[in-house]
C-alpha cells in the first residue's frame, strides 16, 4: 500500500513540476535515522516521502488525524503513527525507538505545526534521537504548500544536511541541549540555502 500510494503520488505531483532534491548523498546508508524537516504546508509531507523513495518514511503525526475511521486506516497504511502533542509521555518515543532499532526512517516536523516563520522547535526529534542513539538528518523544503500553489506550478525543492549525532562526551541533558541548538541552526541555514537555489 505504501509503495502504491507513494509512486502514484509521485506521478500526480510530477504533473505540477518535478521536485529537485539536493545533497541526497548526505543520507545515512545504513541503520535507522530521523528526518527533521521544515513544515509550511501539507504538500511538503508528500514531497519528502517521494524524494526518499524507495526508502519508506514512518511519519510521526498528531493523534487527531487518527480519530476518523477511514483516515486512521489510511494513515496506518502509509506507515504513520500517532502522538499526543499536548500530553507527550514515555509511550511517545516507544514506537519510533522500535522502528529505529529495526533500521527504519522516522519523519518528524519539529516546528510541530505548519508555518513560514521561525518558531521554537519542539524537542521530540532530539528526545527520540538521544534515547535511540540515532542521527537526525535536517531537511528543508520550499515550493507549493497547497492546491492553489500547485496550480501555479511553483517549483518544489528539498535539501538534506549532514547528519547530527548526539555528543558523547557530555551528560545526556547537556548533549540534548547541544543537539537541539545544532538542529535549529542547520534547519534554518538549509532553509536559506534552498530558497537561494
Amino acid at each position: 500500500m505504501y509503495y502504491f500510494a507513494a509512486y502514484l503520488l509521485k506521478v500526480i505531483l510530477s504533473l505540477f513540476g518535478r521536485v529537485k532534491v539536493f545533497q541526497k548523498e548526505k543520507l545515512p546508508q545504513s541503520d535507522g535515522y530521523i528526518i527533521a524537516c521544515t513544515h509550511t504546508g501539507w504538500v511538503d509531507i508528500l514531497w519528502l516521502g517521494v524524494s526518499l523513495l524507495p526508502t519508506k518514511v514512518h511519519y510521526m503525526a498528531k493523534k487527531e488525524l487518527f480519530q476518523s475511521g477511514p483516515l486512521r486506516w489510511l494513515m496506518k497504511k502509509l506507515n504513520a503513527f500517532p502522538v499526543d502533542r499536548d500530553n507527550p509521555g514515555p509511550s511517545t518515543i516507544k514506537v519510533p525507538r522500535k522502528l529505529l532499532k529495526e533500521g527504519k526512517v522516522i519523519g518528524i516536523f519539529p516546528s510541530g505545526t505548519r508555518t513560514t516563520n521561525q518558531v521554537p522547535l519542539k524537542r521530540g526529534a532530539v528526545t527520540i534521537a538521544a534515547y535511540s542513539k540515532a542521527p537526525i538528518v535536517p531537511a528543508a523544503y520550499t515550493g507549493p504548500n497547497n492546491f492553489k500553489e500547485l496550480f501555479k506550478f511553483k517549483k518544489p525543492k528539498i535539501i538534506f544536511g549532514d547528519p547530527i549525532y548526539l555528543p558523547e562526551d557530555v551528560p545526556r541533558k547537556e548533549a540534548m541541549e547541544q543537539m537541539m541548538e545544532i538542529m535549529n541552526e542547520k534547519l534554518y541555514a538549509l532553509q536559506s540555502t534552498i530558497e537561494d537555489k
